[in-house]
């Protein structure tokens, strides 16, 4: 597990004065400004001075940057915090997308259906994207009632998938 936490990716810039916009994966998009100074991969750090809500994104200065220029050069920054700024989890079934990577995914008859590699959001809660032992991605609900036993410590997580959803697609007849 990773010391650095994924808090954010800073998007294009919003307006000619320095702003950017934030797609945040905090819990409350606007809770990313109370971690205190935000690294990159680089080591570099950032500090977000003011920050508003916006659309799907939250809107941020960022101590510093004080113009577009200045902003469109942060398009793509991945915004880091140390695990140890975060609060502990409140529920037991709150876990924390980095600690979800690289789980096995284990069936219901015990059999590894494959390991999480990434957790996507389009919108309607998160998905496991899984790798299957065949090389194929299956994208899983990630729902108590397809997730129902989760095990950090041991890096494992049971399934109850639907039915199907980890079968081959089955090959199309080529006449």
């Amino acid at each position: 597990m990773s010391d650095l936490i994924l808090l954010g990716v800073i998007g294009a810039p919003h307006g000619i004065r320095g702003e950017v916009r934030i797609k945040a994966f905090t819990g409350d998009p606007l809770a990313i400004a109370e971690y205190g100074p935000l690294t990159d991969r680089k080591g570099r750090s950032f500090t977000i001075a003011e920050i508003r809500p916006a659309k799907e994104v939250v809107v941020a200065r960022i101590k510093g940057v004080a113009t577009r220029e200045a902003a469109e050069a942060l398009n793509g920054v991945e915004l880091f915090v140390s695990r140890d700024k975060l609060p502990e989890a409140e529920d037991e079934d709150e876990f924390l997308q980095a600690d979800l990577l690289g789980c096995s995914v284990v069936g219901p008859d015990g059999v590894v259906l494959g390991t999480v590699s990434t957790v996507e959001n389009y919108g309607a809660g998160d998905l496991l994207d899984i790798a299957t032992p065949d090389g194929r991605s299956v994208l899983m609900p990630f729902t108590k009632a397809y997730a129902p036993r989760i095990d950090i410590a041991a890096r494992r997580i049971e399934a109850e998938p639907p039915l199907g959803l980890f079968e081959p697609e089955p090959e199309n007849d080529k006449r």
